[in-house]
């Protein structure tokens, strides 16, 4: 079955400059102008990626990918932010929105569609993963996708949800943000290393009330681990 994406952008233009690229790789393409058509299509199709524009008029892209990211429904999407903001700033605010990934424009075909392919290859199916992880009282499911901590769900976006699988399937093991982005986002990816660490402390911030963020331990100098050993 076709991969299905929402192009959410108020410009006509580069909304069909998308759709003819991604069209030809196969993808099932939506578009929506503007947040509310997009929350329509959303409702009616759950699209598995959106590429999202920052600047939309009336809810921004910003809080519409906070606003999918508070609903059990949608977390789960696939979100890349498309803007032209450039500063490190703006991509941090992206990323802490609950993006996964984050293009400034203009941007060629060819790296729009390397971000693509990396998103879907992290949500390969379920079977390719272990089926279930544990780590004192925090588990993971990779078959229903969820993760519970003393039998309570947590709500984590499909990026995090990769990023701990990783980690907590290579137990003790050091990685570097670099071994991480090829073991997570894939290999030969455009993103910068600074986002694994975004994505490391939106992880934290879910397990500290669970007190679980302990697990997530950094090497100084070197990267993170997953360990249940403290201190």
């Amino acid at each position: 079955m076709a991969k299905t994406v929402l192009i959410v952008d108020d410009e006509p233009a580069i909304r069909q400059v998308l759709s003819f690229t991604l069209s030809g790789e196969g993808y099932e393409l939506f578009e929506a102008a503007d947040a509310d058509a997009a929350l329509a299509v959303i409702e009616q199709a759950r699209p598995d990626l959106i590429l999202l524009d920052w600047m939309l008029p009336g809810l921004s892209g910003l809080d519409l990918a906070r606003r999918l990211r508070r609903d059990s429904k949608t977390k789960d999407i696939a979100i890349i932010m498309l803007t032209a903001r450039g500063e490190e700033d703006d991509r941090v605010r992206g990323l802490d929105s609950g993006a996964d990934d984050f293009i400034t424009k203009p941007f060629s075909s060819r790296e729009l569609l390397a971000r693509v392919r990396a998103i879907f290859r992290r949500l390969r199916p379920a079977a390719e993963q272990s089926s279930e992880l544990q780590a004192g009282p925090l588990t993971l499911n990779a078959e229903t996708k969820r993760v519970t901590c003393d039998s309570r769900t947590l709500a984590l976006s499909s990026t995090e949800f990769q990023l701990l699988h990783f980690l907590m399937s290579h137990p003790e093991r050091v990685y570097t943000r670099s071994q991480l982005l090829d073991g997570v986002w894939g290999e030969n990816t455009y993103i910068e290393d600074r986002t694994v660490d975004v994505h490391i402390r939106r992880l934290r911030v879910i397990l500290e009330p669970h007190h679980c963020d302990v697990f997530v331990q950094t090497v100084r100098g070197v990267g993170y681990r997953f360990s249940t050993r403290l201190g």
